[in-house]
Protein backbone atom coordinates (compact mmCIF):
# COMPACT_ATOMS: atom_id res chain seq x y z
CA UNK A 1 0.00 0.00 0.00
CA UNK A 2 1.29 3.53 -0.87
CA UNK A 3 2.05 5.89 1.92
CA UNK A 4 0.08 9.63 2.02
CA UNK A 5 2.24 12.31 0.90
CA UNK A 6 -0.64 14.89 2.01
CA UNK A 7 -3.36 14.44 4.50
CA UNK A 8 -6.40 16.33 5.60
CA UNK A 9 -8.12 15.59 9.01
CA UNK A 10 -10.68 16.85 10.21
CA UNK A 11 -10.83 17.10 14.02
CA UNK A 12 -13.06 16.88 17.15
CA UNK A 13 -12.93 16.22 21.21
CA UNK A 14 -12.27 12.34 20.30
CA UNK A 15 -12.68 11.42 17.23
CA UNK A 16 -10.95 12.22 14.14
CA UNK A 17 -11.15 11.51 10.32
CA UNK A 18 -8.13 11.34 8.04
CA UNK A 19 -8.14 11.44 4.06
CA UNK A 20 -4.40 10.99 2.06
CA UNK A 21 -3.66 10.70 -1.34
CA UNK A 22 -0.26 9.42 -2.49
CA UNK A 23 2.04 10.85 -5.14
CA UNK A 24 -0.50 10.19 -7.90
CA UNK A 25 -3.45 12.04 -6.13
CA UNK A 26 -4.53 8.39 -5.26
CA UNK A 27 -6.85 8.24 -2.25
CA UNK A 28 -4.66 5.55 0.15
CA UNK A 29 -6.50 6.94 3.97
CA UNK A 30 -10.03 6.92 4.38
CA UNK A 31 -10.56 6.50 7.99
CA UNK A 32 -11.28 7.36 11.67
CA UNK A 33 -9.98 7.20 14.21
CA UNK A 34 -9.98 7.65 17.56
CA UNK A 35 -7.93 10.39 20.04
CA UNK A 36 -4.94 7.62 20.94
CA UNK A 37 -5.04 6.45 17.65
CA UNK A 38 -4.53 8.87 15.51
CA UNK A 39 -1.40 10.15 17.95
CA UNK A 40 0.06 6.72 17.39
CA UNK A 41 -0.48 6.64 13.53
CA UNK A 42 1.13 9.67 12.85
CA UNK A 43 4.34 9.11 15.18
CA UNK A 44 5.15 5.87 12.97
CA UNK A 45 4.25 7.71 9.65
CA UNK A 46 6.91 9.25 7.74
CA UNK A 47 7.11 13.31 7.25
CA UNK A 48 3.92 14.36 5.30
CA UNK A 49 1.48 17.30 5.01
CA UNK A 50 -1.19 17.82 7.15
CA UNK A 51 -4.13 20.19 7.03
CA UNK A 52 -6.21 21.14 9.45
CA UNK A 53 -9.00 23.29 9.55
CA UNK A 54 -8.02 26.13 11.98
CA UNK A 55 -10.22 25.99 14.92
CA UNK A 56 -11.21 25.04 18.92
CA UNK A 57 -7.25 23.00 19.85
CA UNK A 58 -6.19 22.78 15.87
CA UNK A 59 -3.15 24.95 17.15
CA UNK A 60 -2.26 22.31 19.83
CA UNK A 61 -2.81 19.69 17.42
CA UNK A 62 -0.57 21.54 15.13
CA UNK A 63 2.25 21.97 18.00
CA UNK A 64 2.11 17.92 18.18
CA UNK A 65 2.01 17.19 14.65
CA UNK A 66 4.68 19.38 14.17
CA UNK A 67 6.69 17.59 16.91
CA UNK A 68 6.26 14.19 15.03
CA UNK A 69 8.79 15.99 11.99
CA UNK A 70 5.24 16.63 10.08
CA UNK A 71 4.67 20.05 8.17
CA UNK A 72 0.77 21.72 9.09
CA UNK A 73 -1.12 23.94 7.65
CA UNK A 74 -3.89 25.50 9.45
CA UNK A 75 -6.79 26.85 6.96
CA UNK A 76 -9.82 29.29 7.79
CA UNK A 77 -13.19 27.41 8.17
CA UNK A 78 -14.48 29.57 5.53
CA UNK A 79 -11.88 28.86 2.74
CA UNK A 80 -12.24 25.47 2.98
CA UNK A 81 -16.08 25.27 2.60
CA UNK A 82 -15.38 26.23 -1.22
CA UNK A 83 -13.61 22.56 -1.68
CA UNK A 84 -16.56 19.94 0.08
CA UNK A 85 -18.30 18.53 -2.64
CA UNK A 86 -21.31 16.96 -0.94
CA UNK A 87 -23.10 17.09 1.78
CA UNK A 88 -21.32 18.65 5.24
CA UNK A 89 -19.90 15.45 7.20
CA UNK A 90 -16.78 14.82 8.43
CA UNK A 91 -15.59 13.08 5.52
CA UNK A 92 -16.21 15.28 3.26
CA UNK A 93 -14.10 18.33 5.38
CA UNK A 94 -11.03 16.40 5.43
CA UNK A 95 -11.07 15.59 1.86
CA UNK A 96 -12.03 19.21 1.57
CA UNK A 97 -9.15 19.96 3.50
CA UNK A 98 -6.75 17.92 1.79
CA UNK A 99 -7.54 19.62 -1.62
CA UNK A 100 -7.70 23.23 -0.10
CA UNK A 101 -4.32 23.10 0.93
CA UNK A 102 -2.53 22.70 -2.22
CA UNK A 103 -3.74 25.95 -3.85
CA UNK A 104 -1.26 28.35 -4.60
CA UNK A 105 -3.60 31.30 -3.37
CA UNK A 106 -4.40 29.75 -0.04
CA UNK A 107 -4.08 31.49 3.01
CA UNK A 108 -3.11 29.66 6.17
CA UNK A 109 -2.98 30.49 10.19
CA UNK A 110 0.65 30.55 11.37
CA UNK A 111 0.59 28.33 14.22
CA UNK A 112 0.94 29.93 17.26
CA UNK A 113 3.58 28.58 20.53
CA UNK A 114 2.30 27.82 23.78
CA UNK A 115 3.24 30.95 25.38
CA UNK A 116 1.33 33.03 22.15
CA UNK A 117 -1.67 31.02 23.12
CA UNK A 118 -1.35 31.86 26.66
CA UNK A 119 -1.19 35.36 26.03
CA UNK A 120 -4.13 35.14 24.10
CA UNK A 121 -6.10 33.30 26.92
CA UNK A 122 -5.28 36.26 29.17
CA UNK A 123 -7.15 38.78 26.61
CA UNK A 124 -10.05 36.47 26.74
CA UNK A 125 -10.12 36.46 30.31
CA UNK A 126 -10.28 39.69 30.90
CA UNK A 127 -13.22 40.09 28.40
CA UNK A 128 -15.21 37.45 29.50
CA UNK A 129 -14.23 39.64 33.36
CA UNK A 130 -15.52 42.69 31.98
CA UNK A 131 -18.59 41.29 30.45
CA UNK A 132 -20.00 39.79 33.99
CA UNK A 133 -18.46 42.99 35.37
CA UNK A 134 -21.33 44.67 33.24
CA UNK A 135 -23.86 42.11 33.85
CA UNK A 136 -23.56 42.83 37.66
CA UNK A 137 -23.85 46.67 37.34
CA UNK A 138 -26.77 46.58 34.67
CA UNK A 139 -28.29 43.97 37.48
CA UNK A 140 -27.94 46.40 40.60
CA UNK A 141 -29.10 49.52 38.76
CA UNK A 142 -32.61 47.21 37.60
CA UNK A 143 -33.10 46.15 40.73
CA UNK A 144 -32.45 49.40 42.75
CA UNK A 145 -34.76 51.12 40.44
CA UNK A 146 -37.06 48.34 41.56
CA UNK A 147 -37.24 50.18 44.90
CA UNK A 148 -36.79 54.20 43.52
CA UNK A 149 -33.14 54.61 43.92
CA UNK A 150 -31.71 55.37 40.66
CA UNK A 151 -27.96 57.33 40.00
CA UNK A 152 -25.98 58.48 37.28
CA UNK A 153 -25.52 56.74 34.34
CA UNK A 154 -21.59 55.48 33.32
CA UNK A 155 -19.92 52.92 35.08
CA UNK A 156 -17.57 55.39 37.38
CA UNK A 157 -20.88 55.97 39.20
CA UNK A 158 -21.86 52.24 39.89
CA UNK A 159 -19.59 52.40 42.92
CA UNK A 160 -21.63 55.34 44.28
CA UNK A 161 -24.84 53.60 43.39
CA UNK A 162 -23.89 50.36 45.69
CA UNK A 163 -22.87 52.52 48.47
CA UNK A 164 -26.38 54.54 48.36
CA UNK A 165 -28.56 51.08 48.59
CA UNK A 166 -26.56 49.47 51.06
CA UNK A 167 -26.88 52.46 53.61
CA UNK A 168 -30.63 52.81 52.90
CA UNK A 169 -32.44 51.77 56.28
CA UNK A 170 -35.75 51.56 54.15
CA UNK A 171 -35.21 48.83 52.19
CA UNK A 172 -36.66 44.84 53.65
CA UNK A 173 -34.12 43.02 54.71
CA UNK A 174 -34.06 40.86 52.60
CA UNK A 175 -33.65 42.90 49.80
CA UNK A 176 -30.57 44.73 51.88
CA UNK A 177 -28.97 41.17 51.89
CA UNK A 178 -29.13 40.50 48.35
CA UNK A 179 -27.70 43.78 47.17
CA UNK A 180 -25.09 43.02 49.91
CA UNK A 181 -24.26 39.76 48.50
CA UNK A 182 -24.31 41.33 44.63
CA UNK A 183 -22.17 44.40 46.05
CA UNK A 184 -19.78 41.87 47.33
CA UNK A 185 -19.62 39.96 43.53
CA UNK A 186 -19.16 42.90 42.10
CA UNK A 187 -16.17 43.82 44.08
CA UNK A 188 -14.85 40.16 43.64
CA UNK A 189 -15.18 40.73 40.07
CA UNK A 190 -13.34 44.01 40.33
CA UNK A 191 -10.45 43.09 42.04
CA UNK A 192 -10.11 39.60 39.54
CA UNK A 193 -9.91 41.84 36.54
CA UNK A 194 -7.41 44.54 38.21
CA UNK A 195 -5.24 41.56 38.46
CA UNK A 196 -5.38 40.79 35.09
CA UNK A 197 -5.42 44.08 33.74
CA UNK A 198 -1.95 43.98 35.88
CA UNK A 199 -0.68 41.36 34.03
CA UNK A 200 -1.65 42.63 30.92
CA UNK A 201 -0.11 45.75 31.50
CA UNK A 202 2.75 43.97 32.50
CA UNK A 203 3.13 41.65 29.20
CA UNK A 204 2.42 45.27 26.97
CA UNK A 205 5.52 46.75 28.67
CA UNK A 206 7.80 43.59 27.79
CA UNK A 207 6.62 43.53 23.88
CA UNK A 208 8.34 45.98 21.83
CA UNK A 209 5.73 45.45 18.87
CA UNK A 210 2.73 45.99 20.97
CA UNK A 211 4.47 49.09 22.46
CA UNK A 212 4.69 50.51 18.90
CA UNK A 213 1.31 49.60 17.82
CA UNK A 214 0.18 51.50 20.93
CA UNK A 215 1.56 54.54 19.42
CA UNK A 216 -1.46 54.49 16.28
CA UNK A 217 -3.81 57.22 17.28
CA UNK A 218 -6.90 55.46 18.66
CA UNK A 219 -5.38 52.39 19.99
CA UNK A 220 -4.03 52.00 23.31
CA UNK A 221 -2.51 49.63 25.56
CA UNK A 222 -5.16 47.16 25.62
CA UNK A 223 -5.91 47.06 21.69
CA UNK A 224 -2.25 46.95 20.74
CA UNK A 225 -1.64 43.78 23.05
CA UNK A 226 -4.77 41.95 22.11
CA UNK A 227 -3.56 42.21 18.43
CA UNK A 228 -0.18 41.46 19.31
CA UNK A 229 -0.59 38.55 21.39
CA UNK A 230 -2.91 37.05 18.52
CA UNK A 231 0.03 37.17 16.46
CA UNK A 232 2.84 34.24 16.24
CA UNK A 233 5.95 35.26 17.72
CA UNK A 234 7.50 34.30 13.68
CA UNK A 235 5.02 36.71 11.90
CA UNK A 236 4.85 39.91 13.17
CA UNK A 237 6.25 41.72 10.51
CA UNK A 238 3.82 43.96 8.68
CA UNK A 239 2.36 42.41 5.63
CA UNK A 240 -0.57 43.29 3.67
CA UNK A 241 -4.08 43.76 5.61
CA UNK A 242 -5.89 40.54 4.25
CA UNK A 243 -3.48 38.37 5.45
CA UNK A 244 -2.81 39.88 9.08
CA UNK A 245 -6.43 39.62 9.00
CA UNK A 246 -6.58 35.77 8.16
CA UNK A 247 -3.99 35.26 11.04
CA UNK A 248 -6.25 36.43 13.93
CA UNK A 249 -9.21 35.65 12.27
CA UNK A 250 -10.82 39.17 12.13
CA UNK A 251 -14.02 40.66 10.20
CA UNK A 252 -11.98 43.30 7.83
CA UNK A 253 -14.66 45.95 5.99
CA UNK A 254 -13.68 47.51 2.69
CA UNK A 255 -14.71 51.18 4.01
CA UNK A 256 -13.38 50.75 7.44
CA UNK A 257 -10.67 53.72 8.64
CA UNK A 258 -6.97 53.29 9.43
CA UNK A 259 -7.99 53.57 13.53
CA UNK A 260 -11.72 51.30 13.00
CA UNK A 261 -9.27 48.79 11.35
CA UNK A 262 -7.01 48.95 14.08
CA UNK A 263 -9.57 49.02 17.06
CA UNK A 264 -11.08 45.80 15.47
CA UNK A 265 -7.70 43.82 15.62
CA UNK A 266 -8.62 43.67 19.38
CA UNK A 267 -11.95 42.38 18.63
CA UNK A 268 -12.43 38.40 18.20
CA UNK A 269 -14.78 37.79 15.30
CA UNK A 270 -16.21 33.95 14.35
CA UNK A 271 -16.21 35.14 10.21
CA UNK A 272 -13.56 36.83 8.13
CA UNK A 273 -13.89 38.90 4.84
CA UNK A 274 -10.44 39.51 3.50
CA UNK A 275 -11.07 40.22 -0.27
CA UNK A 276 -8.16 42.43 -1.91
CA UNK A 277 -8.65 46.16 -1.12
CA UNK A 278 -9.32 47.84 -4.10
CA UNK A 279 -6.41 49.36 -6.15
Amino acid sequence: MNLPIRIGMDTSKSVFQLHGVDENEGVVVRRQFRRAEMIRYFERLPPVLVAIESCGSSHHWARLLQSFGHEVKLIPPQYVKAYVKRGKNDAADAEALCEAVTRPSMRFVPVKSKERQAACMLMTVRERLVSVKSQLSNAFRSYAAEFGIVGPAGRQNVTALIKRVLEDDSLPEMARDLFRLQAEEYAAVQARLAKIEAKLMKWHREDDVSRRIATIPGVGPIGSSMLTASLPSDSRRLRRLPQRACEVDLQIQRNDSPVLRAWRCGCHSSRLDTSPEPS
